[in-house]
């Protein structure tokens, strides 16, 4: 009933940047917080940005300064502008969004969803 879909991922040299977008589709109520995930090969998947219904915002350690997490409501879209990237940002690169949507009989009901993940090579 509700997709996220990535799209922007690509390969670009250390040093360069990149805008990650995430819609959300559906029967849409609200979207909460809406969080930019990563696992790179062989590791276990970790959180990079989340961003609140309110506009707060909270990073990982090894991302803060260097890239920021925004959203549209209107839209149902969040971004995650990735400047100054490194080889250890490479990664597939997911969204995760906790939406409340109707159902086909009028339901309100609350989902977790994730996206399919876009990937991020980082490399010269």
């Amino acid at each position: 009933q509700v997709q996220l879909v990535e799209s922007g991922g690509g390969l670009v040299q250390p040093g360069g940047s990149l805008r990650l977008s995430c819609a959300a589709s559906g029967r849409i109520s609200s979207i909460n917080d809406i969080g930019w995930y990563r696992q790179a090969q062989g590791k276990q998947r970790e959180l990079v940005a989340i961003i609140t219904s309110g506009g707060s915002t909270n990073y990982a350690n090894s991302v803060k300064g260097r890239f920021t997490i925004s959203r549209e409501n209107a839209k149902n879209t969040v971004y995650l502008q990735m400047n100054s990237l490194r080889p250890e940002d490479t990664a597939v690169y997911y969204c995760n969004a906790a939406v409340y949507y109707y159902t086909n009989y009028g339901l309100l009901r609350y989902v977790e969803v994730w996206g399919q993940g876009t990937l991020v090579t980082v490399s010269s």
